[in-house]
């Protein structure tokens, strides 16, 4: 079938599916359950009523505990087992995660996703929050925004594949396609870099495509935040002499400290989950390893399913706190 024949159908028949479901489940409660008629129709209606929300709840649900909850618990048992020939599986306790930890891979895939939690939502952020303060002083600024948030509605591997053309390097003989060699070469530089390939540096050059990402996405919450000021506050900063530099940030970013921060862990949760760009640049060579390509590796490459799913558990492990400390500051803001 054709691709995107296929796309439309799937979009056709996940929606029409869940119009069904919902007009269906209120045809249901309503008319045959809970008939809103005869003698007992009040209690009937606030019967439906106390039903219907778990009927809506339900697909939710229903596909949560089947793709997520599901998969981690068979996870977690996976990780304490070993794949012995035949199909058969034996419980090897913590010897997987022992295995793991002993193995210089994982160590670089640790220490690189350190590394990449301390820059990528740092750089996200304070550009993200840049560009909006910016764009929001200047009479294109809607313009400017779609422009930086476009890179949002493109792929990671979609953007991997872009800059892996901004990386690339041709012999000092033919023309240079990468626009980093061309502007190197037009520099000074003597030859072509593999840029790709130099340690550490392959790493942040990593990191800028989903820096280049993110910056969007953190413009677009921090500017909602910054116009939710109250201009009270900004109007007596300058009454009292106060300079652009020391409203911005003695005035406005201590007021949406709280966004800040939301913006700063969602970054964060994806920084730890990053895989697809380093799948599609580097594949993990070059010491450019992280956990999810370590785990990506070991599960379906080595074949190895009680050190992937030792991997996993370890990834969700990290994510875990920061989810938890998420929600419950998104719950201490509403109350």
């Amino acid at each position: 079938m054709n691709p995107a024949l296929q796309g439309l159908l799937t979009i056709m028949i996940g929606v029409g599916g869940c119009v069904g479901y919902f007009y269906g489940a209120n045809v249901f409660l309503d008319k045959v359950l809970f008939p809103a008629s005869g003698p007992n129709a009040g209690r009937n209606i606030n019967r439906a009523n106390m039903i219907r929300p778990w009927v809506f709840l339900f697909p939710a649900m229903a596909a949560l505990g089947l793709y997520l909850a599901y998969p981690v618990f068979e996870t977690l048992r996976m990780s304490f087992t070993e794949r012995l020939s035949g199909g058969r599986e034996q419980f090897v306790g913590l010897d997987n995660y022992s295995q793991m930890f002993g193995e210089p891979k994982f160590r670089e895939a640790l220490r690189n996703n350190m590394l990449w939690l301390i820059i990528v939502p740092a750089m996200s952020t304070a550009l993200g929050l840049l560009a909006a303060q910016l764009t929001d002083r200047i009479r294109w600024g809607n313009i400017a925004k779609s422009i930086i948030f476009m890179p949002m509605a493109i792929s990671f591997v979609g953007a991997a594949v872009i800059f892996k053309l901004i990386y690339e390097a041709r012999p000092i003989d033919v023309q240079q396609i990468g626009v980093l060699n061309a502007v190197y070469l037009q520099l000074g530089g003597s030859e072509p870099q593999q840029w790709l390939t130099i340690p550490l540096w392959n790493n942040l050059f990593l990191m800028v495509v989903l820096v280049w990402i993110q910056t969007g996405f953190a413009m677009v919450i921090l500017s909602a935040a910054l116009r939710g000021i109250p201009e009270e506050t900004i109007e007596a900063a300058i009454i009292d002499g106060a300079n652009p530099f020391q409203i911005f940030f003695k005035i406005k970013v201590p007021q949406i400290m709280g966004t800040i921060v939301v913006v700063w862990t969602t970054i964060t949760i994806t920084v730890l989950k990053v895989f697809d760009i380093v799948f599609a640049m580097t594949n993990g060579q070059w010491e450019t390893q992280v956990l999810a390509n370590y785990m990506y590796d070991k599960m379906f490459r080595a074949n190895d399913w009680g050190m992937g799913s030792a991997a996993a558990m370890v990834i969700m492990l990290l994510v875990m706190p920061i989810l938890i400390w998420n929600v419950y500051n998104a719950r201490k803001e509403m109350r």
